[in-house]
């Protein structure tokens, strides 16, 4: 049974390498203890988005393998297990981009949510209304296309069917891309009250370092694959020198990324 003291995720170590040739991280380790917000930070190709896709099991629809190292969710090995199994177990990834179906309604593409293990209908129902409970806007919408709904909505909708799979841990990728900054704001105040409220821990890959900081619990930079530095968020957020290096403006950005916009 896991506690606080056991990691609820593990990498340790982890290369992964695309079509057995491109390497992508570079021995990364990182954990998410229950109960958590956890930060991973860097800019665009630093390895934030293949260091979800290595922990969720959808590394491999990436033509991406795990080379070296190990991944362990719950105190077990879960490298060869798939992301099907992984979400009945707890752990869901809310991928970059928001990916609703747009044809679908908003009800219907949430409880696409509750397909990866069979739920009594009332049960199914009783979810849904806590995601309508916890994204207002949603209820109003429910009939309509997700098509049809704004960016903030869809990326609601998409956080909302992670939601309904009852998760432990929702790795997610990105939030605020694309959005408005009061639509942004919204969406990590829910973050913050799902774990707060209802223990849900979330290990988030966002470049808007400052606005991640501010909410997270703990944070890890990566710089070309690799964990560049890691500490508490609050810590983070206030040392000049990592913020100069790696933070910059309110965005993450490796050495490289500065030295080239300065070129």
């Amino acid at each position: 049974m896991t506690n606080r003291e056991t990691p609820l995720l593990s990498l340790t170590n982890v290369e992964v390498a695309y079509d057995g040739i491109i390497l992508a991280l570079r021995g990364v380790s990182l954990e998410v203890r229950p109960g958590q917000v956890v930060a991973l930070l860097g800019a665009n190709g630093a390895g934030k988005t293949t260091s979800l896709k290595a922990a969720s099991g959808l590394i491999g629809a990436e033509r991406g393998a795990i080379t070296a190292g190990s991944v362990h969710y719950q105190g077990r090995r879960i490298a060869a297990r798939s992301a099907r199994e992984l979400v009945r177990g707890g752990l869901v990834q809310v991928l970059e981009g928001r990916h609703c179906f747009a044809h679908l309604s908003v009800e219907d593409n949430l409880q696409t949510g509750g397909l990866s293990r069979w739920l009594p209908r009332a049960e199914a129902r009783r979810r849904l209304e806590q995601i309508y409970a916890w994204f207002p806007r949603l209820r109003d919408k429910r009939k309509l296309a997700a098509g049809f709904t704004s960016g903030g909505e869809q990326q609601m909708v998409a956080l909302g069917r992670a939601l309904l799979s009852d998760p432990k841990l929702v790795l997610l990728d990105e939030p605020s891309m694309g959005l408005a900054p009061l639509v942004v704001e919204e969406i990590f105040e829910i973050i913050r009250k799902l774990n707060r409220d209802h223990g849900v821990s979330f290990l988030l890959a966002e470049q808007n370092a400052t606005l991640a900081l501010r909410y997270a619990d703990f944070a890890y930079v990566l710089e070309n694959g690799r964990v560049a530095t890691n500490g508490r968020a609050t810590e983070l957020a206030t040392q000049a020198d990592i913020r100069a290096l790696y933070l910059g403006d309110g965005s993450a950005f490796s050495r490289t990324e500065r030295k080239r916009q300065v070129a």
